[in-house]
């Protein structure tokens, strides 16, 4: 049998593939990620699925259940929020099952800063303004960032940043950006994108921190800064230029 890492997307149970929910319905076993997504999601198992909720449980803890269900000769899905391919601690789990001669495959999913562009209406990518984002993350109590990875060599580019795991810094960290973008740069917090609670706090790195603190949010929210965020003019695209000369294309 496999184990199947499936990204269950941000959270709505309709933002999911048609392969995830395929694999979801013909699943013995689905390890889910409870903190982040609407239990919704696990509708699309079948009623005698056994579900196990990880969000209390460690990494051997997690692979022992899935090596054990592939003992037992069951299917296993291991959601993961967002995509796998983003803190998913999708290399962490795999070597486990890699070395107890488990097989598994990946399925993606809808990330969830995708999710959050989409309930702004915003393009993170701006013809002339930003081109690049970054995906990157807050250290506190977690995992010691590379210290090539320095949030300020990151703004120092003018990308469009999208902090995870940043929501109880929020303040601290709109203050350490203002050096590069200023302090009246837009910045949004999206909690729980897709999702019944989904909430949206619109600022600038000047009030942001504000913002975070007054609505309580401490988990299950992605802050993003850049001009790209709420851009007073918007640049044409040479793409779609109709000056452009497209007669080498036809």
């Amino acid at each position: 049998m496999t184990v199947h890492f499936v990204g269950a997307g941000p959270g709505a149970a309709d933002l999911i593939t048609l392969r995830a929910a395929r694999m979801l319905e013909a699943a013995d076993v689905c390890l889910y990620p409870g903190t982040y997504l609407d239990r919704e999601v696990l509708s699309h198992c079948h009623v005698d699925a056994r579900l196990i909720d990880t969000q209390g449980l460690d990494l051997d803890q997690i692979a022992s259940a899935m090596v054990e269900a592939h003992a037992d000769g069951l299917d296993v899905v291991r959601l993961t929020s967002g995509d796998p391919s983003v803190y998913s601690a999708l290399a962490e789990q795999t070597r486990r099952l890699d070395a107890a001669d488990v097989p598994w495959d990946v399925t993606p999913g809808v990330p969830a800063y995708a999710a959050a562009a989409a309930l702004l209406g915003r393009e993170l990518t701006v013809p002339k303004l930003t081109q690049s984002v970054v995906l990157t993350r807050a250290q506190a109590r977690s995992t010691a960032m590379p210290e090539t990875e320095a949030l300020a060599n990151f703004a120092a580019t003018g990308a469009t940043l999208v902090l995870h795991l940043a929501i109880t810094r929020t303040r601290e960290l709109a203050e350490e950006l203002c050096a590069h973008y200023g302090a009246d740069c837009p910045a949004v917090v999206v909690s729980r994108a897709s999702q019944p609670d989904e909430l949206v706090l619109r600022g600038t790195l000047s009030d942001i921190g504000d913002l975070v603190e007054e609505a309580g949010l401490r988990q299950a929210a992605l802050v993003m800064v850049g001009p790209a965020i709420d851009p007073a003019t918007v640049a044409e695209s040479f793409l779609y230029d109709p000056a452009r000369d497209r007669s080498a294309l036809s």
